[in-house]
C-alpha cells in the first residue's frame, strides 16, 4: 500500500503532519480523536479495516494532526478563545490542506470527511460549513456541541460559527438551499459503553440529527447495539460499512 507523509505550516503553531494512503480514488480527509495525530488511524487498525478500498484503487485516505491539544481540548482557556484558535485551525485545513488534496487528486468529485470521537465533530462541521469542499461527512461517536466540552466564560461569534448545534437552528433562506443542495451527513453511533458517559456521542448523534431534519438537510442516523462501545474495535467496523458507500 503506497504511503506518503508530509508536513505542512500551520500558521505560527509548528508544522502539521497529513499522511496519505493510496495512489488512486475518491479522497477522504480523515481527523484523529481527541489531541490525535495523523498516524493514528493506521496505529489503530482503521487503514487496514479500508485496505480493499485504497488498494482496489477507490479511495485515497489523507490522515491529519489534530491540533485538539492547542484548541477544544486547551480547558485553561475560555471556550471562546479555543474557538478562535479552531479558526486558525480549520483555515489550516482548508487552504493547505485541501489544497494538497486538489493538487495530488485532480478532478476528484469531492472530498469524503470522516473522524472518530472528536474527529467526527471536524468532519461533520465542514461538511456543514463548506458543503461544496466536503461533499461527504461521516461522524462516528461525535459530540456536536462544543460549547458543552468543559466550557466556560462567554460565549461569542467565535463558537457560534464553530457551533453546529447552535448556527444550525438559525440557518435560513438561500443559504439553507445551498447547504440542503450540497450537504450529505452520516451519523454513527452506538449504545454500549461511553457512548453517552462521559461522552454524550449517542445524545450529540440523535441531538444533531433532530436539527438536520428541522432544516430537511440530508442525512442518515444510524445507531448500532448495545454491545457498540466508543472504541476503535467498533468504528473499524463502522468505517468499513459506510465508507464503501461513497467510494
Amino acid at each position: 500500500m503506497e504511503r506518503v507523509q508530509v508536513e505542512l505550516d500551520t500558521y505560527g503553531v509548528g508544522r502539521g503532519t497529513v499522511i496519505r494512503y493510496g495512489h488512486w480514488g475518491r479522497p477522504v480527509l480523515v481527523f484523529p480523536s481527541e489531541a490525535g495525530r495523523a498516524w493514528d488511524y493506521e496505529n489503530n487498525g482503521m487503514v487496514d479495516a479500508l485496505a480493499h478500498l485504497i488498494e482496489g484503487g477507490r479511495a485515497k485516505l489523507y490522515c491529519v494532526d489534530s491540533f485538539d491539544h492547542l484548541t477544544w481540548s486547551d480547558n485553561t482557556l475560555p471556550t471562546e478563545d479555543r474557538a478562535r484558535r479552531h479558526g486558525s485551525y480549520e483555515s489550516w485545513i482548508l487552504e493547505q490542506v485541501v489544497g494538497l488534496i486538489d493538487g495530488d487528486s485532480p478532478g476528484h468529485r469531492g472530498i469524503v470527511a470522516t473522524g472518530c470521537s472528536m474527529g467526527a465533530y471536524h468532519a461533520v462541521h465542514l461538511g456543514l460549513k463548506r458543503p461544496d469542499v466536503v461533499r461527504v461527512a461521516i461522524g462516528l461517536s461525535g459530540n456536536y456541541d462544543p460549547s458543552s466540552w468543559h466550557g466556560w466564560g462567554e460565549l461569542g461569534e467565535a463558537t457560534y460559527f464553530a457551533n453546529p448545534t447552535a448556527y444550525l437552528p438559525n440557518m435560513e433562506g438561500e443559504h439553507l438551499q445551498w447547504v440542503r443542495d450540497s450537504a450529505n451527513i452520516v451519523l454513527v453511533a452506538g449504545q454500549g459503553p461511553f457512548e453517552e458517559h462521559p461522552t454524550r456521542s449517542l445524545s450529540g448523534a440523535y441531538q444533531l440529527a433532530g436539527l438536520l431534519a428541522d432544516k430537511q438537510i440530508p442525512h442518515e442516523l444510524d445507531v448500532w447495539g448495545h454491545d457498540s462501545a466508543h472504541d476503535w474495535p467498533w468504528w473499524r467496523k463502522q468505517i468499513a460499512y459506510h465508507l464503501p458507500r461513497f467510494c
